[in-house]
């Protein structure tokens, strides 16, 4: 479809806040960062021919439960836990990285100020509850101005991911911190993040859907650019929501 793509290397969880849980040691985690990202190097390898570039992504995920945190995490904390993580990813191929459903602002200034430090590109991709607020209670536009605020603007962009479009609709205006949303990655269900834990089926919802409503989100927020798909979503989605874009 003529459009550029971002490749997201496989890493959210590959970081030492699960090491007990995966049984994996350091070097086991470094190097499954390094072959997360070699493998995704070589998919863009395959696809040069695409008219558009095709962007190298290390994700990251935050310590503990991406839908409920499980405690507050200090920006110093989060910084100096996520240097290590910052220095593999500064060795390899990768373009840029990604703070992928992050729940709390902190934590997300915390990784913003890593990537800083190891000289790497970042986006903060926060997520939010029915009411369009994080986790935490904290509105969406104050979560990203923390953010912004602490950090000098050194995040790229940011991002919304793991929620229904429905779920933050009504946060949405013309102030400067939703002009520095540039991406949505929004679920297929409408459930909120306590019902998709307790389902025991997919709710991959109706993939034209989401289509239909990047394309309304767009003309209230034209300078998004970055779309795709999270709890529910796969290949059909994000076919019809490049389509939908590009009508």
């Amino acid at each position: 479809m003529g459009t550029g793509f971002i490749l997201d290397s496989q890493t959210w969880k590959a970081h030492r806040h699960w090491a007990t849980a995966l049984g994996s040691t350091d070097a086991e985690l470094h190097a499954a960062n390094e072959d997360a990202i070699e493998f995704i190097a070589g998919l863009r390898d395959a696809g040069l021919a695409n008219a558009q570039p095709i962007v190298l992504n290390g994700v990251i995920g935050p310590c503990g439960d991406a839908h409920s945190p499980e405690k507050p995490i200090a920006v110093a904390a989060a910084q100096d836990f996520r240097a290590t993580q910052m220095t593999w990813r500064a060795n390899t191929e990768i373009d840029m990285v990604t703070a992928l459903t992050f729940t709390q602002a902190d934590e997300a200034t915390g990784i913003v100020r890593a990537a800083e430090n190891a000289n790497l590109p970042i986006v903060a991709s926060l997520t939010v509850e029915t009411d369009g607020r994080l986790p935490t209670g904290q509105p969406l536009g104050q979560a990203t101005e923390a953010v912004d605020a602490a950090t000098g603007q050194y995040a790229a962009y940011f991002m919304i991911n793991c929620a229904h479009p429905g779920h933050f609709a009504h946060v949405r205006d013309d102030a400067g911190w939703a002009r520095r949303i540039r991406g949505l990655r929004c679920n297929a269900s409408r459930k909120s993040h306590a019902e998709l834990d307790g389902s025991e089926t997919l709710d991959d919802g109706n993939p034209a859907e989401p289509a239909d409503q990047y394309k309304h989100i767009t003309t209230r927020m034209p300078w998004l650019n970055v779309f795709g798909g999270c709890c529910g979503s796969d290949l059909r989605h994000v076919r019809e929501i490049a389509r939908a874009l590009d009508d």
